[in-house]
């Protein structure tokens, strides 16, 4: 069981506690929930076994939890993928706090709709567009670590191949000739995906942002850092996460 806090501001008690979190690396993440997101508690669970302290935080709250070191995004339908995915939730109050705590070195992980969000608040240039084959993708995939020049992929070896399960329908990445050059040539692609699923420019599965402290992807490490689901890739991810913080 995750013993998670739901953070409601500074003079508000959470809504849920269940006791003390477990034996921690020092880090605190904390996980925004949006109407729709469908992966915070897994998100959760994934960074709770990494070591993390974990608050969960309500999209209409306004400021972050005392000492968060990384925020997480979580995959989902936020809003009902109404205009564009991640297009509301990227002006929920919250999303002010999370641009500042990036501004000023935080980490930060948007995944599938998180991913979405980051680059709708513009912490992470480009666009999600529609599949290319424009059919839902929902199942595992092969992902290239195509850098391990970052705190969330320092765990791999440049060039290994490692399995995510994906489920989108917009996890299309597109970005202008200018973009993606600034991407290759500042080593700021973090996965490839192994082989074109939706149409992706370059085959990107997730970059990062410039300071490398800000990691969207469309795949999810998050179900795939539990032995019982079959799938353990993504515990590098998060692992290699909590050592950067307590090597710092």
């Amino acid at each position: 069981m995750i013993h998670v806090k739901f953070f409601r501001g500074p003079s508000e008690s959470p809504l849920v506690s269940h006791g003390e979190i477990g034996q921690m690396t020092g880090m605190k993440a904390a996980v925004i929930v949006f109407p729709g997101s469908n992966c915070d508690r897994d998100l959760a669970v994934a960074f709770r076994q990494a070591g993390f302290a974990v608050d969960m935080v309500w999209h209409k709250d306004t400021v972050l939890p005392t000492g968060v070191d990384v925020v997480g995004v979580p995959g989902g339908f936020s809003f009902g993928d109404y205009l564009r995915s991640g297009a509301i939730a990227a002006r929920s109050p919250i999303v002010a706090a999370l641009k500042s705590h990036a501004d000023r070195g935080g980490y930060a992980i948007g995944i599938c709709n998180g991913f979405q969000v980051l680059v709708e608040t513009g912490l992470l240039p480009g666009a999600l567009m529609r599949n290319s084959g424009l059919k839902f993708v929902c199942r595992p995939v092969e992902l290239e670590v195509a850098t391990t020049n970052s705190d969330f992929t320092s765990g791999y070896t440049a060039g290994q191949t490692v399995t995510f399960p994906v489920a989108h329908h917009d996890g299309n990445y597109v970005a202008s000739d200018e973009t993606l050059a600034a991407l290759q040539g500042g080593d700021r692609i973090a996965f490839r995906y192994r082989e074109d699923i939706n149409g992706s420019v370059d085959r990107i599965a997730g970059i990062l942002s410039e300071n490398r402290r800000v990691l969207g992807l469309m795949p999810h490490p998050e179900r795939a850092a539990d032995p019982a689901l079959g799938m353990t890739d993504g515990t590098q991810l998060f692992s290699a996460l909590a050592s950067a913080g307590v090597n710092a």
